[in-house]
């Protein structure tokens, strides 16, 4: 279904969850990978501070990025983050009907609408897994946005159903802002990517893997011009110097490996997770097969459950603040077997059955 109604809070995300209270809460709100970022990581990000007096020169991360992903340099722009890049991508691209592919991360839709922009919504249906059919997005949309895999529902949709979704004269924007979580990177479209019809526009971020929100920094990989259009309404100097240090540091070979690694491990421990969830018959798994480092789950009383397990020690991101879902909806993010094992503790505690 389509829909162009206000109504959630776009600007509410996981961090206000534990904002003050962090120190006494097990945070299963925000999808960071814990024990981030390895202390390598600190190290060339430290090694930076040096060179601080010196103005940001980014030619080497984006060297590092294009080789990374094999693509050429021109068609690499790094960012503050990805939330910088949807709302350059707000700012630079003419539309006259975006859509929002939804329930998705929220902050690309807020971006539209501050830039002026008539918001166009494709809800997905959660008796369908969440899935993405093709032909429920308008075919007058001149731009299309949807993450894979896609937060909150934690749904990987095939590189085939969004190749499906590029045409000429439409520029499609997909969010692979957990996609270094997906073992082997499996259906990013970042590969043949410059064969697709019209403009596409993939986004990637560093923050999640490498435990960098507070540094931000991410990238955008999209046709020459594009990139030019976007670097025209970044300010000067927009990615600091210890951000640029941990964008080329994120590219080598021992980070692509540690990736996957990390990869495997959120695999195994979504798993254990899912199996966890499954032994309370009022907790309802919203997507088969969840694919991303959290996923989404239903129940009854989500606000009451939610409040109960703060008081025991656990902040849960809320799902209503996402269009198309509701209050019976909350998202919890992956974590070590040891941490879900103590939530089923609390679950139970709570009165959850």
């Amino acid at each position: 279904m389509t829909a162009e109604e206000d109504g959630p809070d776009l600007r509410h995300h996981g961090d206000a969850e534990v904002r003050g209270a962090a120190a006494t809460l097990t945070d299963l709100a925000v999808n960071v990978r814990t024990g981030t970022p390895p202390e390598w990581l600190k190290a060339r990000i430290a090694a930076s501070l040096d060179t601080l007096a010196a103005y940001p020169d980014g030619r080497a991360a984006r060297r590092a990025v294009a080789g990374h992903h094999g693509v050429p340099e021109e068609c690499v722009l790094l960012t503050a983050g990805a939330a910088e890049a949807f709302v350059l991508l707000a700012r630079a691209v003419r539309a006259s009907r975006p859509v929002v592919v939804h329930p998705q991360f929220t902050e690309p839709e807020a971006a539209l609408r501050d830039a002026g922009h008539r918001v166009t919504r494709v809800l997905l249906d959660a008796a369908e897994g969440f899935r993405l059919d093709p032909a429920a997005v308008p075919d007058a949309a001149d731009l299309v946005v949807v993450g894979n895999p896609t937060n909150p529902t934690s749904v990987l949709h095939p590189a085939a159903t969004l190749r499906a979704l590029a045409r000429p004269g439409r520029t499609l924007v997909v969010d692979e802002a957990f996609m270094d979580a997906v073992p082997g990177e499996r259906e990013s479209l970042v590969p043949g990517l410059a064969g697709l019809p019209g403009s596409v526009v993939v986004l990637r971020s560093l923050t999640k893997t490498w435990g960098l929100a507070g540094l931000r920094i991410g990238y955008v990989l999209a046709e020459p011009a594009l990139i030019e259009a976007l670097a025209a309404r970044q300010p000067l100097w927009p990615v600091s110097t210890p951000a640029l240090a941990a964008a080329e540091a994120c590219c080598t070979q021992q980070a692509r490996a540690e990736a996957e690694a990390a990869a495997s491990v959120f695999a195994a421990d979504r798993a254990h997770l899912v199996e966890a969830l499954a032994r309370f018959a009022e907790i309802g798994q919203a997507t088969p097969s969840p694919m991303a480092p959290f996923v989404l789950v239903s129940h009854p009383r989500a606000s009451e459950v939610r409040n109960r397990l703060r008081d025991v020690g656990f902040a849960l991101r809320r799902g209503d603040t996402f269009p198309g879902l509701g209050p019976s909806w909350l998202r919890l993010a992956v974590r070590d077997r040891v941490t879900t094992d103590a939530l089923v503790r609390a679950l139970a505690a709570v009165g959850v059955r």
